[in-house]
């Protein structure tokens, strides 16, 4: 079977991954000419469960990411500064707050055992995790919580698949002919469509509209003051009220990221949005200046109206599966969106509806 999967995020890599786990003798040729890509810029947590969004559909979807990326990482043995275990703690500045989180950890983890277990912490707990913080507010310490580096995540499966796979480092044009599919001229049996925020560009010259808008997402990071010291294994930290805290192999930590939803495809550094993160590490950290900023990180997500991932076929095109919409979540939903793409090419029939809405919702 001759595949174009359009994107290098972290839904096209999964997929190769996985379509060459199942069937290695594919032929896969991935166009690779989107930047500033919301993987390549991110760093995220994966720990869903305490999340307080409504949506069923992505809490399944974002429960059953979380457990894919956890058996990933075993069965590929995935370096820390990929994918680390280390646990989250969500910090809240009342009882009755803390009470209200404690109770849905107790409700979240009968149908999630990944979650690994729970307790509440103390805020003088969680200073020895890190010294280098003022707060007095106790929190929640999830142990299944864990860390990736979208980047690093992506290095590492194109690494697993660089001899299997033809990789085109230029945009990629869509045409069909009758019941065929070209890429750039060239015929193939299945194109995946998984260019996050630009999916709407690629799929316009076939007269169809994609639901889809970008979203510029920003963090720092930082070194501590006073050439203070950041376990290698601590967990994020996430302040209510704050941005998240999450710890480097480098020893560094990173502030953020932000939702902004009116800069379109913009990826140049913002200088008020780097003085609010820094605010935000100054409310934490004590001594905390500008100087201490190493590195600022710039990416585009891709973000729908109701802020939920889609993927499937296309009713009127089925040789052409799609993805996308998958927001500040895209490093948990992301792996199992690729999986279930491979899933569906496997089993067409395959229900996902208690996964994410119909395409049509985002597509027409």
């Amino acid at each position: 079977m001759k595949i174009a999967v359009i994107g290098n995020g972290i839904v096209g890599a999964t997929f190769v991954n996985e379509m060459l786990e199942r069937h290695p003798n594919s032929d896969i040729v991935q166009f690779d000419g989107l930047k500033g890509t919301a993987t390549v810029a991110s760093a995220g947590i994966i720990a869903p469960w305490l999340s307080k969004r409504r949506n069923q559909k992505w809490y399944n979807l974002a429960r059953q990411g979380a457990e894919f990326m956890q058996e990933m990482a075993q069965k590929y043995q995935m370096p820390k500064d990929v994918y680390l275990q280390s646990g989250v703690i969500y910090t809240r500045d009342s009882d009755d707050k803390l009470k209200s989180l404690l109770e849905l950890a107790q409700q979240r983890i009968q149908n999630a055992p990944q979650m690994g277990d729970f307790s509440e912490v103390t805020s003088s707990q969680i200073k020895k995790l890190f010294p280098f913080i003022r707060s007095t507010s106790n929190g929640v310490f999830v142990r299944g919580g864990a860390r990736i580096d979208g980047q690093r995540f992506i290095h590492f499966l194109n690494l697993r698949n660089q001899e299997k796979v033809q990789v085109v480092q230029a945009p990629a044009k869509i045409t069909i002919e009758g019941q065929q599919a070209f890429v750039n001229g060239s015929n193939f049996d299945l194109v995946i469509v998984a260019a996050g925020a630009w999916i709407a560009q690629t799929l316009a010259p076939l007269g169809i509209q994609a639901q889809v808008r970008p979203q510029k997402g920003q963090l720092i990071e930082i070194n501590l003051p006073d050439n203070q010291f950041i376990d290698h294994n601590a967990p994020v930290l996430m302040p209510e009220g704050e941005r998240d805290f999450i710890p480097t192999n480098d020893g560094t930590l990173l502030i953020g990221a932000t939702h902004e939803n009116d800069q379109g495809f913009d990826l140049t550094v913002s200088a008020e949005i780097v003085k609010d993160l820094l605010a935000s590490g100054q409310r934490i950290i004590p001594g905390l200046s500008e100087k201490a900023i190493k590195h600022v990180r710039v990416g585009t997500r891709a973000y729908t109206e109701d802020f939920a991932p889609f993927f499937g076929r296309l009713p009127q095109h089925s040789q052409i599966l799609v993805a996308s919409g998958l927001g500040s979540s895209g490093l948990t939903t992301g792996p199992i969106i690729g999986k279930l793409l491979v899933d569906l090419i496997d089993n067409p029939l395959l229900d996902v509806s208690h996964l994410t809405k119909p395409i049509s919702t985002y597509i027409n």
